[in-house]
């Protein structure tokens, strides 16, 4: 996206510095942070020319310059949230921090509202029963559940055509015909919209094989259609494509702690005792990018899960990325797992 660390620099460091980081690196605003990498402040060219009109040298400390009280976002702010952000505070760019305000990137408008069109194709699965949330699921399939004022499939596509993807699969089973009667060819949304129907459950990757043989010889994003993310996909693309794989795999970490104390042992003495450690470890976001290699080896007859043909591909020496999600995810398999979303939903994804 940006080059934003070269925009980083301290409270001690001077004007100069901040002049020479907003001539080369473009991006028209100077992060300044403590030594946690806390935002304290930020120096814009409005700022420099403040400071100049009121006769600052150029040796002056940032601190004595910078704006003291900068407008943030959070990681976990959807695209719509940061455009809305900037436009209502007039500025053209935006610091992006985590809940402990340490500086983590930057969103300028200009990329936020760069028309990118992309052709690669995207492949919604949507066919499960929703088993753990019936009976809201008895009469209408998962993906159809609303959220907010739009069912989470909706909402979920509706996040790739916000950064320029038109070219949408659909894979049905359980009451597909709900489905295709709420999103239709794709025209109320100018995009294309096809349907992958599943006479058979295949699993999480089966329906891979399903898939036209005229696909555009581009990667696919896939993505179960029960998920709320505000992952931006064309950074999750480009990552894809700079690491070469067969298949990159979005993760999302996990903490869970154990609740004993943990016996560290050498032989028959202890070593240490650990009481109630909290371990971290990455789970399976549900999204994912593919090479067509990848697609073209499912036969689309065979009931395959995904985590099992990724570690055939790893067997064979064929190399997995993983993308880890530091934005907001939530995999919607339970009612209060829904009820979180309808509430989050009113503040990310309107």
């Amino acid at each position: 996206m940006n080059n934003w660390k070269k925009a980083i620099l301290r409270q001690t460091d001077t004007m100069e510095m901040a002049i020479h980081a907003l001539n080369t690196e473009s991006l028209r605003i100077v992060i300044i942070v403590d030594s946690n990498e806390r935002i304290v402040g930020t120096v814009t060219d409005g700022d420099i020319r403040r400071a100049l009109i009121d006769h600052f040298k150029m040796d002056v400390i940032l601190s004595n310059i910078m704006s003291k009280n900068p407008t943030t976002a959070l990681a976990s702010d959807s695209r719509r949230k940061l455009i809305r952000l900037m436009k209502d505070k007039d500025i053209f760019q935006v610091p992006i921090v985590d809940k402990n305000r340490k500086i983590v990137g930057l969103e300028t408008l200009h990329y936020l509202l760069d028309n990118n069109k992309f052709d690669n194709p995207v492949f919604l699965m949507a066919g499960g029963f929703g088993t753990r949330l019936q009976p809201l699921t008895n009469d209408m399939p998962k993906p159809l559940l609303k959220i907010g004022d739009k069912p989470i499939l909706e909402t979920i596509l509706k996040q790739f055509i916000d950064v320029g993807f038109h070219n949408f699969y659909i894979s049905t089973h359980y009451k597909a015909d709900m489905i295709r009667e709420h999103f239709g060819d794709g025209k109320d949304w100018d995009i294309s919209i096809k349907y992958i129907h599943e006479k058979i459950p295949l699993g999480t990757a089966g329906a891979l094989g399903l898939l036209p043989l005229d696909l555009p010889k581009l990667p696919i994003i896939m993505m179960n259609g029960d998920l709320l993310t505000n992952v931006d996909f064309s950074k999750l693309l480009k990552f894809h494509i700079e690491q070469d794989s067969i298949a990159t795999m979005c993760v999302s970490e996990y903490d869970f702690q154990i609740p004993y104390g943990v016996v560290r042992t050498s032989e028959q003495k202890v070593v240490s005792i650990i009481e109630k450690p909290v371990q971290k470890v990455f789970i399976n976001a549900g999204i994912y990018v593919l090479n067509p290699s990848l697609i073209l080896s499912v036969d689309g007859q065979t009931k395959i899960d995904m985590p099992t043909l990724l570690e055939m591909k790893i067997k064979d020496n064929e190399e997995v990325s993983i993308f880890p999600i530091h934005e907001y995810w939530l995999d919607i398999g339970q009612k209060n797992q829904l009820e979180q979303a309808k509430l989050d939903s009113e503040v990310l994804f309107k």
